[in-house]
């Protein structure tokens, strides 16, 4: 969990000797199983003709914001732009963000809404998915990629029946927590005041378009080190920046260590907290291991 800082000009990730057709974009309200209705946008692929790289084909890439950012945030319109070359892009606001109906439970009732957008993907025909999420959004891609894959550990939680069409297959988290409630940091410090305290949340929701549940979580629910474990056989990138100013590093090297062989870990050096910190050659080095390992 942890908010962004000053947003990122746009940039072009598309090879320069590259030529490349855009399609138009769609948007639409998904709606959750619980009933919340979230602001989404699809980005067809960028076609690009290049001998050096692969074609997108059908695999379709969903993004996963950090707290307190939205679909229409430059950075996170920057790494749709990043993500394009590679395959289609799905980006959505979070609940209690933007648009986006309910309340923010940061990072819990969340995986609803991605496994929503994950749908919305294969709706449109799409049959490999690569889910993407930073900070908060990176806790929620580990918990719904344990809760909807293939080990069942979900069934209590959302029903068997809820993981259809809304499973991965392939995961990165950037900048995500290994643990819940951790207070390391002055900026996570000032996030949990954000988050627990009445006047945390008028300054959220007035100054950073963000409306926070006030409620606490009951039960609380499984914490992404936790989920880990269960996301194998999928494939799981972990990427974290050596210089993150939210979460330090045991966190990206307790998730590497609950994933095992299965997962991967890069520690970036020189970058910050994710989406603002994630230069363009991360994500296109994030978009090539997708794209190689989906399905």
């Amino acid at each position: 969990m942890g908010a962004g800082t000053a947003g990122h000009v746009a940039r072009s990730t598309v090879r320069p000797n590259s030529e490349t057709t855009r399609r138009t974009p769609m948007r639409t309200f998904l709606h959750t199983d619980d009933g919340v209705t979230i602001d989404s946008v699809y980005d067809p692929a960028v076609v690009v003709y290049d001998a050096s790289r692969p074609p997108a084909g059908d695999l379709a890439f969903v993004v996963a914001h950090g707290f307190t950012g939205d679909v229409d945030k430059p950075h996170v319109r920057r790494v749709a732009e990043a993500l394009a070359p590679h395959g289609a892009v799905v980006t959505f606001s979070f609940r209690g963000h933007g648009a986006s109906g309910g309340r923010s439970t940061v990072g819990d009732r969340e995986v609803l809404d991605l496994a929503a957008a994950v749908r919305w993907a294969r709706e449109l025909g799409h049959t490999r998915v690569a889910t993407v999420g930073f900070s908060m959004g990176g806790s929620v891609v580990l918990r719904h990629a344990a809760l909807y894959g293939r080990s069942g550990v979900g069934d209590a939680e959302i029903g068997s029946s809820g993981r259809d069409g809304a499973g991965t297959d392939a995961v990165v988290s950037v900048s995500a927590p290994a643990r819940w409630y951790y207070r390391g940091t002055p900026r996570m410090r000032r996030l949990h005041w954000l988050v627990t305290r009445p006047e945390g949340r008028l300054v959220s929701r007035y100054g950073l378009r963000t409306r926070i549940h006030h409620r606490g979580w009951d039960p609380v629910p499984m914490s992404p080190v936790q989920a880990v474990p269960h996301i194998a056989p999928t494939p799981l990138l972990i990427v974290h920046g050596d210089i993150d100013g939210y979460f330090p590093l045991d966190h990206p090297r307790m998730l590497a260590d609950a994933a095992g062989d299965h997962g991967e870990l890069w520690l970036e050096p020189g970058m910050g907290h994710a989406e603002h910190a994630a230069a363009d050659d991360l994500l296109a080095r994030i978009g090539d291991w997708a794209a190689g390992r989906a399905g």
